[in-house]
């Protein structure tokens, strides 16, 4: 079974990177994150619902340092390389930290192509090692 919460709530945690130390929690092997909805390719109307997936570690809120557990950050519009891996993820428009434990969002996108993309991040919201991402999945947004 898949390891899913359902949770429709939204919010943009700013975060505790100041607790980061610098040092990177270890991702299981076999840890797995997912877009669940919607698909690779679909064109979607606004409000838009974004279901995340996740297996091989379990969700937790950000200031809960619990071991193989993580919480949800969307990348809209992003290449993760642009970010730095070893420090926490910054809160932005294009980077929505799930800091409260949610797995899904409704969201108004602007028309047009856009990637998503999730990002686990741990406690202190600093990606895993190796970070757990999903693949990046390309929607269109109708007018």
């Amino acid at each position: 079974m898949k390891n899913t919460l359902m949770v429709a709530a939204s919010i943009c945690f700013a975060g505790v990177a100041a607790f980061a130390d610098g040092h990177r929690s270890a991702a299981p092997e076999d840890a797995r994150v997912y877009i669940i909805s919607p698909a690779d390719g679909a064109v979607v109307s606004n409000p838009v619902t974004i279901v995340f997936g996740l297996e091989g570690m379990g969700v937790a809120p950000a200031d809960v340092e619990v071991e193989n557990t993580g919480h949800h950050h969307l990348l809209i519009d992003t290449d993760p390389g642009t970010l730095d891996m070893e420090s926490g993820l910054p809160a932005t428009d294009q980077v929505v930290h799930f800091g409260g434990g949610q797995t899904q969002v409704t969201k108004d996108l602007p028309a047009g192509t856009h990637t998503l993309q999730l990002l686990l991040g741990d406690w202190t919201h600093v990606p895993h090692d190796p970070p757990v991402m999903s693949e990046v999945v390309t929607i269109t947004v109708e007018e």
